[in-house]
C-alpha cells in the first residue's frame, strides 16, 4: 500500500544503520543500508559524479529505496504487512530474491519477478500466511550463507522484527506516519545477506538453494547453445580440439603398430 512507504522505510533503516565496511560483507561500504555501488549507479543516472557514499542525503536516501526496492516489488499493490515483509527482504537481499520468496509461498512460477500472476495470487491467500512463509523461507537462506555465523543472530532478530510489524501493519495496527532521521547512528548497521554468498554444500541442503542451482544451470545452458554466446564458442573450440586430439592419438597409435 502506498501510505506505508513511510513508516516501512522507517523500520528498515533502523536494522541499516550507519556507515558499514566490514571486510565479511559482501555489499561492501554501505551507508543506511545503501551500497556504493548503488549509489554510484544512482548519481551517474542523474548526471552527477560519483562521491562517497557516506555523504548521501536523506533525500537520496528515500528516492533510492523507492526506485530500487518499494517499486520493484511493487509494494504500492500489495496487501497491508506484506508490502512491508517484501520491503525489508529486497533492502537487505535483492528484489530479485524477496520476489521468489513470496512466490513459493503463493505457489506461483519463482522468476523473481512480479507481475499481475503474483499480484492476483497475492491477494487470494491469506495476508498472515504469506507473511510467515516469506520470512519461514528468507531465514531459511539466511541459514545457508557463509557469513550466517557472523551475522545470523542480528539477522534472526531482525526477520523477527519483520515478522512481528508485518502482522501489526496488515492488522491495521502500525502508525502510518513516520519520518527519516536525518542523523545516521553512530553503529553500522547489519550486512547485506546475498543469496550468492553460500558455499555448494549449504545451497544443495537448502530448498531455497536448488532453485538458485537450477537457474545457474538453466542459464549455462541458454548460453551454451546460443551461437551468440561467447560461452558456445569456447565450448565448440575445446570440442574440436579434443576430436583432434584424439584422432591424432588414434592415428600414432595405429603407426606404430604398422611398425
Amino acid at each position: 500500500m502506498r501510505v506505508n512507504f513511510r513508516p516501512s522505510l522507517t523500520a528498515t533503516l533502523k536494522h541499516e544503520g550507519g556507515y558499514a565496511d566490514h571486510p565479511a560483507d559482501p555489499g561492501g561500504a554501505t551507508m543506511r543500508g545503501i551500497t556504493q555501488r548503488v549509489y554510484d549507479g544512482y548519481r551517474r543516472r542523474r548526471g552527477q559524479a560519483p562521491t562517497s557514499v557516506r555523504h548521501i542525503s536523506s533525500a537520496e536516501i528515500e528516492d533510492i529505496y523507492r526506485l530500487q526496492y518499494w517499486d520493484a516489488c511493487r509494494c504500492d499493490e500489495l496487501p497491508a504487512g506484506i508490502d512491508f515483509c517484501m520491503f525489508d527482504g529486497a533492502v537487505h537481499s535483492g528484489p530479485a530474491q524477496a520476489a521468489k520468496w513470496l512466490q513459493r509461498t503463493l505457489g506461483v512460477r519463482a522468476d523473481g519477478v512480479i507481475g499481475e500472476a503474483t499480484l492476483a495470487a497475492a491477494r487470494a491467500v491469506p495476508v498472515g500466511t504469506i507473511i510467515d512463509g516469506v520470512c519461514d523461507r528468507r531465514l531459511a537462506m539466511l541459514r545457508t550463507l557463509a557469513t550466517f555465523r557472523h551475522f545470523g543472530a542480528g539477522w534472526t532478530r531482525r526477520v523477527a522484527d519483520v515478522r512481528e510489524l508485518s502482522r501489526r501493519m496488515a492488522a491495521g495496527m502500525a502508525s502510518t506516519k513516520a519520518t527519516i532521521d536525518p542523523a545516521p547512528p553512530a553503529e553500522p548497521g547489519e550486512p547485506k545477506a546475498l543469496p550468492q554468498d553460500r558455499g555448494l554444500p549449504d545451497i544443495i541442503k537448502s530448498p531455497e538453494g536448488i532453485g538458485g542451482l537450477v537457474s545457474i544451470f538453466s542459464a549455462f545452458l541458454t548460453a551454451a547453445t546460443d551461437p551468440s554466446s561467447p560461452l558456445a564458442w569456447a565450448l565448440a573450440a575445446l570440442i574440436i580440439a579434443a576430436i583432434a586430439g584424439a584422432g591424432f592419438y588414434f592415428v600414432r597409435r595405429m603407426r606404430s603398430a604398422d611398425a
